[in-house]
């Protein structure tokens, strides 16, 4: 749990770093471009596999914005103990509902991309997560 609220925070924290210079549309690209080079999708993958994906991005980052909502609202000193609880409980639904979205999108990804392509997008995320908390933390340093 600490290690999602963490990456999450790092996200969070990267985009609106690179937002602030109009840098949200460079990191969208390189997250395509790594993407379409790791999964090493042929043109008629590619154009059935990106709208998919795009749908499944935007699901989940709203999912993402109002777990952060809930989280910037538990970090208050004055947040009564129930609100706390009750948004913990809200966290916890949530990620239910990433997981059941990740397992609704994995069957239409499928339909487009065979397996091992599918596992290698998975990394490639994670890769892309990685690279920008690196990048951050040099920024900071």
């Amino acid at each position: 749990m600490k290690k999602i609220v963490f990456v999450f925070i790092c996200t969070l924290l990267v985009s609106a770093s690179y937002a602030q210079d109009g840098g949200h549309q460079k990191i969208e690209n390189a997250k395509i471009g790594l993407i379409t080079n790791r999964l090493n999708l042929t043109p008629e993958q590619s154009q059935q596999f990106w709208p998919v994906y795009n749908e499944f991005d935007d699901r989940k980052k709203e999912i993402r914005k109002q777990m952060r909502k809930l989280i910037v609202e538990t970090n208050t000193l004055t947040t009564p103990d129930e609100k706390i609880l009750a948004n913990l409980k809200e966290t916890l639904n949530l990620q239910q509902k990433e997981v059941d979205l990740e397992r609704e999108y994995m069957n239409k990804f499928l339909k487009v991309v065979n397996v091992r392509q599918l596992a290698e997008l998975y990394k490639a995320e994670q890769m892309f997560t990685q690279m920008l908390i690196q990048r951050l933390n040099r920024k900071q340093q």
